[in-house]
């Protein structure tokens, strides 16, 4: 079985500044992470600080393997006003630019707003205009030399379904866009192998988290009700490469949050050397 790199993302600290957080993460084990571009975390518009950041990460010999896109209700890239998709779009280039800077692998974005109960006609003019504008975007990472990949949304938000992914996937003219696989938004859907298996060719990475099945808890996995041996398997089947980022709820204080990262982390890797033993002990 391949292994596979376990990171933290450092929005489970979105109330804490970027510099602040670092050192203790690294402390804490973690070698790899995302970047969160939640503003007062680090302000992706200000690229002196983006440096300063960019710098540090090199200094602790942290892996920057990926930047999530900031996401807003005043950011949508599938508006039908255009001024409003055209600023969208501007935004998220910047911040791309700022990934760039800091010389990540992947830049992160939802592909769409957190909307829900669209008129089909709505809904399919929106899918139309958010091909769109990830094709201008998808050009952009591209002369950043940063991978885009698309992470699925919770299952009532506009771009919840794998279908709606698999269609934008379609879409987008450029064929080297990815798949971040969210473990609570797909659980939440009924069905986490299901969606697993859908957009399994499109894979690049999974953002792991658990939950109980009814809230987007953002809790370390192990914590909720996610069945995650089967989960694993499934990984394996499809010959993921990895890697896993953890991305937790960061409400409570950094300690804390860090426990909870390093014990999701944990159970992770117990679980994956289950999933191995019973593997090596199958014959054919």
């Amino acid at each position: 079985m391949i292994e596979w790199p376990i990171g933290l993302s450092t929005g489970c600290f979105y109330r804490h500044s970027i510099f602040d957080c670092l050192e203790r993460i690294r402390a804490g084990g973690f070698n790899l992470i995302e970047i969160c571009s939640f503003p007062s975390h680090l302000d992706y518009h200000d690229f002196e600080m983006v440096k300063r950041a960019g710098d540090l990460i090199q200094q602790l010999k942290i892996e920057p393997y990926s930047f999530h896109a900031p996401f807003a209700e005043q950011i949508d890239i599938t508006s039908p006003d255009a001024n409003i998709r055209n600023r969208s779009i501007e935004e998220i280039v910047t911040a791309a630019t700022a990934a760039a800077e800091i010389g990540v692998r992947y830049f992160v974005i939802h592909p769409g707003p957190e909307q829900h109960d669209l008129p089909e006609e709505e809904r399919m003019h929106r899918m139309e205009l958010a091909a769109h504008s990830l094709n201008l975007i998808t050009s952009e990472c591209v002369e950043l030399n940063v991978g885009l990949v698309l992470e699925n949304m919770m299952p009532h938000l506009f771009f919840g379904k794998p279908r709606d992914v698999l269609w934008i996937l379609g879409a987008i003219e450029s064929t080297d866009v990815g798949i971040c696989l969210d473990t609570g938004h797909a659980y939440l859907s009924g069905d986490l192998l299901s969606v697993a298996h859908k957009l399994s060719g499109h894979l690049w990475m999974v953002h792991a988290s658990d939950n109980g099945g009814v809230e987007d808890d953002d809790l370390p996995p192990g914590d909720g009700t996610i069945e995650w041996e089967p989960f694993i398997r499934q990984l394996d089947r499809v010959h993921f490469e990895g890697p896993i980022i953890l991305e937790l709820n960061g409400n409570s204080d950094p300690e804390t949050t860090l426990d909870g990262a390093q014990r999701g982390s944990r159970f992770i890797r117990e679980v994956k050397r289950r999933v191995e033993g019973a593997s090596s002990h199958i014959t054919v």
